[in-house]
Protein backbone atom coordinates (compact mmCIF):
# COMPACT_ATOMS: atom_id res chain seq x y z
CA UNK A 1 0.00 0.00 0.00
CA UNK A 2 0.86 3.84 -0.91
CA UNK A 3 0.93 6.31 1.55
CA UNK A 4 0.99 9.80 0.26
CA UNK A 5 2.15 13.16 2.32
CA UNK A 6 1.68 16.61 0.52
CA UNK A 7 4.41 18.71 -0.03
CA UNK A 8 5.81 21.29 -1.70
CA UNK A 9 8.64 22.30 -4.44
CA UNK A 10 10.05 26.00 -4.63
CA UNK A 11 10.17 27.88 -7.92
CA UNK A 12 10.75 31.29 -7.33
CA UNK A 13 8.62 32.50 -4.26
CA UNK A 14 5.97 30.08 -5.48
CA UNK A 15 5.53 27.09 -3.81
CA UNK A 16 4.39 23.92 -6.10
CA UNK A 17 2.48 21.26 -4.24
CA UNK A 18 4.48 17.92 -4.02
CA UNK A 19 3.25 14.47 -3.21
CA UNK A 20 5.52 12.45 -1.30
CA UNK A 21 4.90 8.69 -2.26
CA UNK A 22 5.89 6.38 0.30
CA UNK A 23 5.77 2.59 -0.16
CA UNK A 24 6.77 -0.42 1.82
CA UNK A 25 7.12 -3.80 -0.18
CA UNK A 26 8.28 -7.01 0.47
CA UNK A 27 11.94 -7.48 -0.83
CA UNK A 28 15.36 -7.21 0.54
CA UNK A 29 16.31 -4.48 2.84
CA UNK A 30 16.51 -1.04 0.53
CA UNK A 31 15.51 2.89 1.19
CA UNK A 32 15.43 4.05 -2.18
CA UNK A 33 14.47 7.93 -3.02
CA UNK A 34 13.44 8.93 -6.84
CA UNK A 35 11.68 12.00 -8.19
CA UNK A 36 14.65 14.22 -9.37
CA UNK A 37 16.40 14.16 -6.06
CA UNK A 38 19.02 16.76 -5.41
CA UNK A 39 22.09 15.89 -3.05
CA UNK A 40 20.29 17.15 0.02
CA UNK A 41 17.09 15.53 -0.31
CA UNK A 42 19.22 11.81 -1.12
CA UNK A 43 20.40 12.39 2.05
CA UNK A 44 17.63 12.26 4.25
CA UNK A 45 17.45 8.63 4.18
CA UNK A 46 20.18 8.47 6.99
CA UNK A 47 18.53 11.48 8.75
CA UNK A 48 15.05 9.82 8.65
CA UNK A 49 16.63 6.53 9.58
CA UNK A 50 18.33 7.94 12.34
CA UNK A 51 15.70 10.25 13.69
CA UNK A 52 12.75 7.36 13.71
CA UNK A 53 14.99 5.45 15.79
CA UNK A 54 15.81 8.24 18.23
CA UNK A 55 12.08 8.10 18.32
CA UNK A 56 12.06 4.51 19.25
CA UNK A 57 10.54 3.58 15.85
CA UNK A 58 12.64 1.23 13.46
CA UNK A 59 12.49 0.94 9.92
CA UNK A 60 10.71 -2.39 8.67
CA UNK A 61 13.24 -4.60 7.01
CA UNK A 62 11.59 -4.44 3.65
CA UNK A 63 12.07 -2.29 0.08
CA UNK A 64 11.30 1.16 1.12
CA UNK A 65 10.69 3.72 -1.88
CA UNK A 66 9.87 7.40 -1.69
CA UNK A 67 8.22 8.66 -4.96
CA UNK A 68 8.22 12.58 -5.55
CA UNK A 69 5.62 13.84 -7.89
CA UNK A 70 5.82 15.29 -10.28
CA UNK A 71 9.05 13.00 -11.14
CA UNK A 72 10.19 16.07 -14.03
CA UNK A 73 10.12 19.21 -11.38
CA UNK A 74 13.49 18.98 -9.23
CA UNK A 75 13.52 18.83 -5.29
CA UNK A 76 15.90 20.83 -3.76
CA UNK A 77 16.38 21.53 -0.23
CA UNK A 78 16.49 19.52 3.30
CA UNK A 79 12.24 20.21 3.90
CA UNK A 80 11.56 16.78 2.34
CA UNK A 81 13.01 14.96 5.64
CA UNK A 82 9.52 15.36 7.36
CA UNK A 83 7.09 14.40 4.77
CA UNK A 84 9.17 11.43 4.11
CA UNK A 85 9.15 10.53 7.84
CA UNK A 86 5.75 10.96 8.67
CA UNK A 87 5.01 8.77 5.41
CA UNK A 88 6.83 5.95 7.00
CA UNK A 89 5.07 6.58 10.17
CA UNK A 90 2.11 6.00 9.17
CA UNK A 91 3.32 2.88 6.78
CA UNK A 92 4.26 1.57 9.87
CA UNK A 93 1.00 2.41 12.53
CA UNK A 94 2.73 5.15 14.38
CA UNK A 95 0.80 7.61 13.02
CA UNK A 96 -3.25 6.79 12.38
CA UNK A 97 -3.55 6.22 8.46
CA UNK A 98 -5.56 9.72 8.05
CA UNK A 99 -3.69 11.95 10.13
CA UNK A 100 -1.80 13.77 7.39
CA UNK A 101 -4.99 13.71 4.98
CA UNK A 102 -5.52 17.96 4.32
CA UNK A 103 -2.10 18.42 5.51
CA UNK A 104 1.08 20.27 3.88
CA UNK A 105 4.38 19.17 5.60
CA UNK A 106 7.76 20.60 5.72
CA UNK A 107 10.83 20.63 7.74
CA UNK A 108 14.30 19.06 8.27
CA UNK A 109 15.16 16.40 10.58
CA UNK A 110 17.84 16.28 13.01
CA UNK A 111 19.45 12.66 13.99
CA UNK A 112 17.67 13.11 17.70
CA UNK A 113 14.18 13.23 16.16
CA UNK A 114 14.17 16.77 16.31
CA UNK A 115 12.60 19.04 13.62
CA UNK A 116 14.84 22.07 12.51
CA UNK A 117 13.26 24.99 10.68
CA UNK A 118 13.70 25.33 7.48
CA UNK A 119 13.32 27.99 4.62
CA UNK A 120 10.29 28.85 2.32
CA UNK A 121 7.78 28.21 5.34
CA UNK A 122 5.76 31.31 4.45
CA UNK A 123 5.10 30.73 0.96
CA UNK A 124 4.03 26.93 1.62
CA UNK A 125 1.88 28.23 4.20
CA UNK A 126 0.16 30.65 1.75
CA UNK A 127 -0.03 27.93 -1.14
CA UNK A 128 -1.41 25.31 1.49
CA UNK A 129 -3.78 27.84 2.75
CA UNK A 130 -4.71 28.11 -0.67
CA UNK A 131 -5.38 24.38 -1.64
CA UNK A 132 -8.04 24.47 1.63
CA UNK A 133 -5.30 22.46 3.55
CA UNK A 134 -3.23 22.88 7.14
CA UNK A 135 0.23 23.25 7.58
CA UNK A 136 2.70 20.55 9.85
CA UNK A 137 6.15 22.75 9.82
CA UNK A 138 9.08 23.08 12.23
CA UNK A 139 7.80 25.02 15.78
CA UNK A 140 10.72 27.70 15.09
CA UNK A 141 8.91 28.66 11.63
CA UNK A 142 5.49 28.69 13.01
CA UNK A 143 5.05 32.47 13.65
CA UNK A 144 6.00 33.00 10.22
CA UNK A 145 3.83 30.06 9.14
CA UNK A 146 0.58 31.92 10.89
CA UNK A 147 1.01 35.20 9.30
CA UNK A 148 -0.72 33.04 6.00
CA UNK A 149 -4.23 33.17 7.19
CA UNK A 150 -5.66 33.09 10.50
CA UNK A 151 -8.12 30.22 9.47
CA UNK A 152 -5.21 28.26 8.36
CA UNK A 153 -4.47 25.00 10.39
CA UNK A 154 -1.00 24.98 11.84
CA UNK A 155 1.05 22.02 13.78
CA UNK A 156 4.57 23.44 14.58
CA UNK A 157 6.00 21.05 16.63
CA UNK A 158 9.72 20.31 17.80
CA UNK A 159 10.25 16.90 17.19
CA UNK A 160 8.73 13.84 15.25
CA UNK A 161 7.41 12.65 18.88
CA UNK A 162 5.39 15.71 19.31
CA UNK A 163 3.68 14.98 16.17
CA UNK A 164 2.71 11.59 16.92
CA UNK A 165 1.53 11.90 20.79
CA UNK A 166 -0.67 15.36 18.87
CA UNK A 167 -2.17 13.41 16.44
CA UNK A 168 -2.94 10.72 18.93
CA UNK A 169 -4.66 13.10 21.19
CA UNK A 170 -1.97 12.94 23.90
CA UNK A 171 0.00 15.73 23.46
CA UNK A 172 -2.12 18.75 21.31
CA UNK A 173 -0.18 21.50 20.64
CA UNK A 174 -1.44 24.89 20.24
CA UNK A 175 -1.86 27.10 17.17
CA UNK A 176 1.29 29.41 17.09
CA UNK A 177 0.55 33.49 16.64
CA UNK A 178 2.49 35.53 14.13
CA UNK A 179 5.31 38.32 15.59
CA UNK A 180 6.70 40.70 14.37
CA UNK A 181 10.14 41.28 14.57
CA UNK A 182 11.23 43.96 17.65
CA UNK A 183 13.59 46.97 16.47
CA UNK A 184 15.42 47.49 19.31
CA UNK A 185 18.02 50.34 17.97
CA UNK A 186 16.03 53.57 16.64
CA UNK A 187 16.50 54.41 13.07
CA UNK A 188 19.14 56.95 11.91
CA UNK A 189 17.51 60.20 11.39
CA UNK A 190 18.21 63.34 8.45
CA UNK A 191 19.17 65.60 11.95
CA UNK A 192 22.14 64.24 11.80
CA UNK A 193 23.27 65.57 8.71
CA UNK A 194 24.14 69.51 9.03
CA UNK A 195 23.97 71.29 5.47
CA UNK A 196 23.18 69.08 2.25
CA UNK A 197 19.80 70.98 1.62
CA UNK A 198 19.71 70.28 -2.29
CA UNK A 199 20.76 66.55 -1.05
CA UNK A 200 17.92 66.33 1.37
CA UNK A 201 15.40 67.62 -1.14
CA UNK A 202 16.17 65.33 -3.87
CA UNK A 203 16.16 62.32 -0.94
CA UNK A 204 12.79 63.27 -0.24
CA UNK A 205 11.65 63.29 -3.44
CA UNK A 206 12.79 60.01 -4.44
CA UNK A 207 11.09 58.66 -1.45
CA UNK A 208 7.46 59.96 -2.27
CA UNK A 209 7.99 58.95 -5.37
CA UNK A 210 9.91 55.39 -5.69
CA UNK A 211 12.65 57.17 -7.75
CA UNK A 212 16.25 56.35 -8.67
CA UNK A 213 18.56 58.66 -7.29
CA UNK A 214 22.48 59.37 -8.10
CA UNK A 215 24.73 61.02 -5.69
CA UNK A 216 27.67 62.24 -6.82
CA UNK A 217 30.44 64.00 -4.71
CA UNK A 218 33.77 64.34 -3.06
CA UNK A 219 34.75 61.82 -0.82
CA UNK A 220 33.52 62.25 3.16
CA UNK A 221 30.83 64.43 1.51
CA UNK A 222 28.20 63.07 3.28
CA UNK A 223 26.60 60.52 0.55
CA UNK A 224 26.47 57.65 2.71
CA UNK A 225 25.80 59.28 5.65
CA UNK A 226 22.34 60.65 3.35
CA UNK A 227 21.79 57.13 2.01
CA UNK A 228 21.30 54.97 5.27
CA UNK A 229 18.75 58.02 6.84
CA UNK A 230 16.55 57.30 2.95
CA UNK A 231 14.75 54.05 5.29
CA UNK A 232 13.65 56.65 7.78
CA UNK A 233 11.33 58.53 5.87
CA UNK A 234 10.06 56.13 4.24
CA UNK A 235 6.59 54.92 5.00
CA UNK A 236 6.25 51.58 6.56
CA UNK A 237 5.07 48.12 4.52
CA UNK A 238 1.48 47.70 3.95
CA UNK A 239 -0.18 44.27 4.45
CA UNK A 240 0.49 43.26 1.25
CA UNK A 241 3.79 44.73 0.67
CA UNK A 242 5.08 43.25 3.87
CA UNK A 243 4.00 39.46 2.96
CA UNK A 244 5.62 40.03 -0.63
CA UNK A 245 8.89 41.02 1.12
CA UNK A 246 8.57 38.14 3.40
CA UNK A 247 7.87 35.67 1.19
CA UNK A 248 11.40 36.59 -0.43
CA UNK A 249 12.99 36.68 2.45
CA UNK A 250 11.62 33.24 3.40
CA UNK A 251 12.65 31.68 0.62
CA UNK A 252 16.39 32.99 1.21
CA UNK A 253 16.34 31.70 4.58
CA UNK A 254 16.29 34.80 6.11
CA UNK A 255 13.87 34.78 8.62
CA UNK A 256 15.13 34.27 12.27
CA UNK A 257 12.89 32.76 14.65
CA UNK A 258 9.49 33.03 12.62
CA UNK A 259 9.67 36.59 13.10
CA UNK A 260 8.80 39.08 10.24
CA UNK A 261 9.64 43.25 9.82
CA UNK A 262 7.71 45.85 9.03
CA UNK A 263 10.64 47.97 8.02
CA UNK A 264 11.57 48.32 4.24
CA UNK A 265 14.60 46.30 3.44
CA UNK A 266 17.99 48.52 2.90
CA UNK A 267 20.57 46.09 0.96
CA UNK A 268 23.97 47.48 0.32
CA UNK A 269 26.36 44.72 -1.42
CA UNK A 270 29.61 45.70 -1.74
CA UNK A 271 31.27 46.64 -5.14
CA UNK A 272 32.83 43.61 -5.46
CA UNK A 273 29.24 41.20 -5.26
CA UNK A 274 29.37 39.25 -8.35
CA UNK A 275 26.44 38.83 -11.20
CA UNK A 276 24.73 35.83 -9.00
CA UNK A 277 24.65 38.34 -5.64
CA UNK A 278 22.94 41.31 -7.42
CA UNK A 279 20.32 39.21 -9.62
CA UNK A 280 20.32 35.51 -8.18
CA UNK A 281 21.61 32.39 -9.06
CA UNK A 282 23.95 29.82 -7.70
CA UNK A 283 23.10 25.92 -7.80
CA UNK A 284 19.74 26.51 -6.41
CA UNK A 285 18.89 30.34 -8.23
CA UNK A 286 18.30 31.79 -4.75
CA UNK A 287 17.61 35.26 -4.70
CA UNK A 288 19.89 38.07 -5.06
CA UNK A 289 20.14 41.55 -3.63
CA UNK A 290 18.23 43.08 -5.65
CA UNK A 291 15.32 40.63 -4.79
CA UNK A 292 15.97 41.04 -0.94
CA UNK A 293 15.14 44.85 -1.48
CA UNK A 294 12.23 44.08 -2.89
CA UNK A 295 9.70 47.26 -2.06
CA UNK A 296 12.74 48.78 -0.52
CA UNK A 297 15.95 50.52 -1.43
CA UNK A 298 19.49 49.22 -3.32
CA UNK A 299 22.39 51.09 -2.47
CA UNK A 300 24.87 50.49 -4.50
CA UNK A 301 28.27 52.82 -2.94
CA UNK A 302 31.33 53.44 -5.22
CA UNK A 303 29.20 52.68 -8.65
CA UNK A 304 31.68 52.89 -11.16
CA UNK A 305 33.48 49.99 -9.09
CA UNK A 306 31.10 47.73 -9.72
CA UNK A 307 32.05 45.13 -12.89
CA UNK A 308 30.00 47.00 -16.00
CA UNK A 309 28.78 44.00 -16.96
CA UNK A 310 27.21 43.68 -13.32
CA UNK A 311 25.63 47.50 -13.09
CA UNK A 312 24.23 46.44 -16.63
CA UNK A 313 22.68 43.28 -15.87
CA UNK A 314 20.09 45.91 -13.41
CA UNK A 315 18.47 47.54 -16.62
CA UNK A 316 15.89 45.03 -16.96
CA UNK A 317 14.65 44.74 -13.90
CA UNK A 318 14.72 48.53 -13.22
CA UNK A 319 12.06 48.55 -15.78
CA UNK A 320 9.43 45.96 -15.45
CA UNK A 321 10.11 45.31 -11.67
CA UNK A 322 11.05 40.88 -11.67
CA UNK A 323 14.36 39.09 -12.52
CA UNK A 324 14.16 35.66 -14.33
CA UNK A 325 17.23 33.60 -13.29
CA UNK A 326 17.34 30.68 -16.21
CA UNK A 327 19.14 27.89 -15.34
CA UNK A 328 19.08 24.32 -17.87
CA UNK A 329 16.15 22.54 -16.30
CA UNK A 330 14.22 25.49 -15.33
CA UNK A 331 13.95 29.32 -15.11
CA UNK A 332 13.25 30.84 -11.62
CA UNK A 333 11.42 34.86 -11.70
CA UNK A 334 11.68 36.31 -8.39
CA UNK A 335 10.32 40.41 -7.79
CA UNK A 336 12.48 42.72 -7.70
CA UNK A 337 10.71 46.44 -7.56
CA UNK A 338 12.90 48.75 -5.86
CA UNK A 339 14.88 52.12 -5.44
CA UNK A 340 18.34 51.98 -6.82
CA UNK A 341 20.60 55.09 -4.81
CA UNK A 342 23.88 54.99 -5.56
CA UNK A 343 26.97 57.21 -5.13
CA UNK A 344 30.06 58.39 -6.60
CA UNK A 345 32.97 60.14 -7.05
CA UNK A 346 33.69 62.45 -9.51
CA UNK A 347 36.57 60.89 -10.32
CA UNK A 348 39.43 58.06 -9.14
CA UNK A 349 41.14 60.51 -6.53
CA UNK A 350 37.63 62.30 -6.07
CA UNK A 351 38.33 65.94 -5.53
CA UNK A 352 37.54 66.94 -9.71
CA UNK A 353 34.46 68.78 -8.08
CA UNK A 354 36.61 71.03 -5.84
CA UNK A 355 37.61 74.80 -6.52
CA UNK A 356 41.09 75.01 -7.30
CA UNK A 357 41.42 71.38 -7.74
CA UNK A 358 43.96 70.55 -10.75
CA UNK A 359 44.05 66.96 -11.94
CA UNK A 360 47.28 65.40 -12.51
CA UNK A 361 46.15 63.18 -15.48
CA UNK A 362 44.35 66.76 -17.10
CA UNK A 363 42.35 68.63 -17.47
CA UNK A 364 39.48 68.14 -14.79
CA UNK A 365 36.47 67.25 -17.39
CA UNK A 366 38.16 64.93 -18.76
CA UNK A 367 39.56 62.54 -15.85
CA UNK A 368 35.50 63.21 -14.90
CA UNK A 369 34.53 61.80 -18.35
CA UNK A 370 36.30 58.51 -18.45
CA UNK A 371 35.99 57.61 -14.91
CA UNK A 372 31.73 58.11 -15.03
CA UNK A 373 32.04 56.37 -18.73
CA UNK A 374 32.49 53.44 -16.49
CA UNK A 375 28.39 53.30 -16.35
CA UNK A 376 26.88 52.52 -19.62
CA UNK A 377 24.38 55.36 -21.35
CA UNK A 378 21.30 52.76 -21.05
CA UNK A 379 22.03 52.85 -16.75
CA UNK A 380 22.76 56.64 -16.35
CA UNK A 381 18.75 57.01 -18.44
CA UNK A 382 17.14 54.82 -15.96
CA UNK A 383 18.21 57.19 -13.23
CA UNK A 384 15.34 59.29 -12.51
CA UNK A 385 17.68 61.91 -9.91
CA UNK A 386 21.16 62.90 -10.40
CA UNK A 387 22.44 65.31 -8.05
CA UNK A 388 26.00 66.48 -7.18
CA UNK A 389 26.64 66.32 -3.29
CA UNK A 390 29.27 69.09 -2.66
CA UNK A 391 31.66 68.75 0.16
CA UNK A 392 31.07 70.32 3.55
CA UNK A 393 32.27 73.00 5.13
CA UNK A 394 33.99 73.47 8.81
CA UNK A 395 31.56 76.25 9.23
CA UNK A 396 28.57 74.66 7.87
CA UNK A 397 29.87 71.33 10.80
CA UNK A 398 29.61 74.35 13.37
CA UNK A 399 25.88 75.25 13.33
CA UNK A 400 23.22 73.46 15.34
CA UNK A 401 21.34 70.28 14.21
CA UNK A 402 18.57 71.67 12.08
CA UNK A 403 15.68 71.86 12.97
CA UNK A 404 13.67 69.50 10.63
CA UNK A 405 14.59 65.70 10.99
CA UNK A 406 13.12 62.31 9.66
CA UNK A 407 10.07 62.64 11.34
CA UNK A 408 8.70 65.71 9.30
CA UNK A 409 10.07 64.61 5.62
CA UNK A 410 8.30 61.23 6.62
CA UNK A 411 5.36 62.46 7.07
CA UNK A 412 5.13 64.94 3.94
CA UNK A 413 6.34 61.27 1.85
CA UNK A 414 3.04 59.61 3.69
CA UNK A 415 0.96 61.89 2.28
CA UNK A 416 2.27 62.43 -1.61
CA UNK A 417 2.37 58.48 -1.55
CA UNK A 418 -1.04 58.33 -0.10
CA UNK A 419 -2.08 60.96 -3.30
CA UNK A 420 -0.44 58.32 -5.45
CA UNK A 421 -2.41 55.30 -3.98
CA UNK A 422 -5.54 56.95 -4.37
CA UNK A 423 -5.01 58.05 -7.91
CA UNK A 424 -4.05 54.43 -9.04
CA UNK A 425 -6.69 52.94 -7.35
CA UNK A 426 -9.35 55.07 -8.84
CA UNK A 427 -8.12 53.79 -12.13
CA UNK A 428 -8.40 50.71 -11.36
CA UNK A 429 -4.99 49.86 -11.32
CA UNK A 430 -4.52 48.97 -7.26
CA UNK A 431 -0.79 47.34 -7.91
CA UNK A 432 0.33 50.16 -8.90
CA UNK A 433 1.94 51.94 -5.82
CA UNK A 434 4.05 55.19 -6.92
CA UNK A 435 4.53 57.24 -9.84
CA UNK A 436 7.86 55.80 -10.60
CA UNK A 437 5.89 52.44 -11.49
CA UNK A 438 3.48 54.08 -13.46
CA UNK A 439 3.51 52.85 -17.60
CA UNK A 440 3.63 55.50 -20.09
CA UNK A 441 0.34 55.43 -21.27
CA UNK A 442 -1.33 55.78 -17.64
CA UNK A 443 1.59 59.22 -17.53
CA UNK A 444 -0.31 60.92 -20.25
CA UNK A 445 -3.43 61.11 -18.16
CA UNK A 446 -2.00 61.74 -14.50
CA UNK A 447 0.78 63.65 -14.82
CA UNK A 448 -0.49 66.35 -18.10
CA UNK A 449 1.53 69.67 -18.07
CA UNK A 450 -0.28 72.67 -17.97
CA UNK A 451 0.24 75.22 -20.93
CA UNK A 452 3.36 76.85 -19.83
CA UNK A 453 4.46 73.48 -18.43
CA UNK A 454 4.04 72.19 -21.56
CA UNK A 455 5.73 75.15 -23.87
CA UNK A 456 8.65 74.31 -21.31
CA UNK A 457 9.20 70.52 -21.93
CA UNK A 458 8.82 70.92 -25.79
CA UNK A 459 11.42 73.84 -25.76
CA UNK A 460 13.69 71.28 -23.67
CA UNK A 461 13.42 68.66 -24.52
CA UNK A 462 15.17 69.09 -27.63
CA UNK A 463 17.89 70.59 -26.14
CA UNK A 464 18.85 67.64 -24.08
CA UNK A 465 18.06 65.38 -26.06
CA UNK A 466 15.73 63.15 -24.00
CA UNK A 467 14.98 59.81 -24.83
CA UNK A 468 11.36 58.20 -24.75
CA UNK A 469 12.72 56.90 -21.81
CA UNK A 470 13.94 60.36 -20.29
CA UNK A 471 11.02 61.93 -21.19
CA UNK A 472 8.10 59.96 -19.13
CA UNK A 473 10.65 60.05 -16.52
CA UNK A 474 10.98 63.69 -16.31
CA UNK A 475 6.89 63.68 -16.24
CA UNK A 476 6.93 60.84 -12.95
CA UNK A 477 9.13 63.20 -11.56
CA UNK A 478 7.51 66.11 -12.20
CA UNK A 479 4.49 64.40 -11.22
CA UNK A 480 5.52 63.46 -7.69
CA UNK A 481 6.53 67.14 -7.13
CA UNK A 482 2.77 68.21 -7.78
CA UNK A 483 2.12 65.58 -5.12
CA UNK A 484 4.46 66.69 -2.98
CA UNK A 485 2.55 70.26 -3.34
CA UNK A 486 -0.47 69.25 -3.00
CA UNK A 487 -1.03 70.38 -6.76
CA UNK A 488 -4.00 68.42 -8.86
CA UNK A 489 -1.70 69.37 -12.31
CA UNK A 490 1.56 69.21 -12.98
CA UNK A 491 3.28 72.87 -13.67
CA UNK A 492 5.66 74.85 -14.91
CA UNK A 493 7.85 74.72 -11.70
CA UNK A 494 7.22 71.04 -11.01
CA UNK A 495 8.66 70.67 -14.57
CA UNK A 496 11.86 73.05 -14.31
CA UNK A 497 12.87 70.71 -10.93
CA UNK A 498 12.59 67.18 -12.57
CA UNK A 499 14.34 68.30 -15.60
CA UNK A 500 17.21 70.12 -13.16
CA UNK A 501 17.79 66.69 -11.55
CA UNK A 502 18.62 65.12 -15.38
CA UNK A 503 21.05 67.92 -16.05
CA UNK A 504 24.30 66.24 -14.25
CA UNK A 505 24.15 62.97 -15.83
CA UNK A 506 22.90 64.92 -19.01
CA UNK A 507 26.03 66.98 -18.88
CA UNK A 508 28.66 63.78 -18.52
CA UNK A 509 27.70 61.55 -20.91
CA UNK A 510 28.51 64.98 -23.62
CA UNK A 511 31.71 65.26 -21.93
CA UNK A 512 32.46 61.37 -22.16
Amino acid sequence: MVQRVSTVAFEGIDARAVDVQVQVAPGLPAFAIVGLPDKAVSEARERVRSALIASGLALPARRITVNLAPADLPKEGSHYDLPIALGLMVAIGAIPPDALAGFTVLGELGLDGSIAPVAGVLPAAIGANARDEGLICPAGCGAEAAWASPDIEIVAARSLIQIANHFKGVQVLSRPRPRIHPHSAPQLDLRDIKGQESAKRALEIAAAGGHHLLMTGSPGAGKSMLAARLPSILPPLSPAELLEVSMIASVAGQIEGGELTDRRPFRAPHHSASMAALTGGGMRARPGEISLAHNGVLFLDELPEFEPRVLDSLRQPLENGEVSVSRANHRVTYPARFMLVAAMNPCRCGHAYEPGYACKRGRNDRCTADYQARISGPLMDRLDLRIEVPAVSASDLLLPPPSEGSVDVAARVASARAIQTERFAALDLPQIRTNAEAPAAVLEVVAQPDAAGLKLLRDVAETMRLSARGYHRVLRVARTLADLDGAEQVGRLHLAEALSYRALGDDLRRAA
